[in-house]
């Protein structure tokens, strides 16, 4: 399996494993003409933060970075969860990032314009709660001007802003970004509408895929705070009143909305707080096939498509997508995956 070292998406393909556990594969433009008159598409609308911050640890003097991967407080003071490294950048895998100087509740550190404070270390000598100093306008002033996108060592060239951006972006609270909806453009957008395919967004602050710690990243997906509109509440229901699917685009949506479902399937609306990994034997209210990334065995997004299939559809999948030279990570190729038929 390759990684997508570039932001190339001209020759995109897509594996599709329906709920029989047929295979077949397409190229992604195909996704304008696969679903159905009364089927929901449901996106992740979260434009991305540039969550990366170099800087110093105030009182050692040493070079820090920290990735924010959780939002506390959106209040005064700016409050996140965040994975501490020391020195070093994106260029090296982040398995091999040296851990940064010891923390202690209260210390200083310096990213450019902003100086945060160590609040409290989380049983891990890298993750840690950080406060901002200054209005949460100041601090959003000063991310943009000193962050940069969380990057990982498979995209040599320094991403920009707007390369994690979707083409359907609109408030910044994801850390990463929601990649799955790379696939989507406005042409698609046109074509569903045109076939009486329906389409909503939430809002899902996506977060890290990877700390490069294997305890850290066994507990991955940290809680994450959603909201979903009334719109998408509504769409959701009138789509399984028409006995339509519900198609998530990443596993964003799926974690907001099977957050968010009551027993009957209908989805309430409002933000909340994702929790958990949903894995093998996990129930499926709301959501009846899944756009995503190619994963690997043992990271949170593949567990989370045992949900939807058995281990035997899954490896047919990974045998398939080395086969065919499908391309991983966020700027790579797409799988559709269908809930398995009862």
């Amino acid at each position: 399996m390759t990684a997508a070292d570039r932001i190339d998406r001209r020759f995109a393909k897509l594996l599709v494993a329906d709920a029989d556990g047929a295979i077949s594969h397409l190229p992604r433009a195909a996704l304008a003409s696969l679903f159905r008159p009364g089927d929901l598409v449901v996106a992740n609308d979260a434009a991305t933060l540039p969550a990366s911050l170099q800087g110093v640890h105030r009182s050692t003097g040493e070079p820090i970075e920290a990735r924010l991967a959780g939002w506390l407080s959106f209040r005064d003071p700016l409050r996140f969860v965040a994975i501490a490294f020391g020195a070093g950048d994106h260029r090296v895998p982040t398995e091999d990032r040296c851990p940064p100087s010891p923390l202690s509740a209260g210390d200083q550190l310096e990213f450019g314009p902003l100086v945060a404070s160590v609040e409290c270390l989380l049983n891990h000598p890298r993750l840690v709660h950080i406060g901002f100093a200054g209005s949460p306008a100041s601090v959003v002033r000063g991310l943009a001007r000193h962050g940069r996108p969380i990057q990982y060592a498979h995209v040599p060239e320094r991403l920009r802003l707007w390369d994690v951006w979707t083409k359907i972006a609109a408030e910044p609270i994801a850390f990463e970004a929601p990649s799955a909806a790379f696939a989507l453009d406005w042409r698609t957008l046109e074509r569903w509408r045109d076939r009486g395919v329906n389409f909503a967004a939430l809002s899902h602050a996506a977060g890290l895929s990877s700390t490069g710690d294997a305890d850290l990243d066994r507990r991955l997906p940290f809680d994450e705070f959603y909201r979903i509109p009334h719109s998408c509440a509504a769409a959701i229901e009138a789509a399984k009143s028409r006995s339509g699917r519900v198609i998530a685009i990443g596993t964003s949506v799926v974690r907001a909305l099977e957050s968010a479902a009551n027993a009957d399937g209908t989805v309430r609306a409002g933000e909340g707080r994702a929790s958990g990994r949903i894995a093998r034997g996990a129930p499926l209210r709301v959501v009846d096939a899944i756009l995503t990334g190619v994963h690997q065995p043992g990271e949170s997004h593949y567990e989370l498509l045992r949900a939807f299939t058995d281990d035997g559809v899954l490896d047919h999948v990974r045998a398939a997508v080395e086969e065919r030279d499908y391309r991983a990570h966020e700027f790579g190729d797409s799988l559709l995956i269908e809930r398995q038929a009862a």
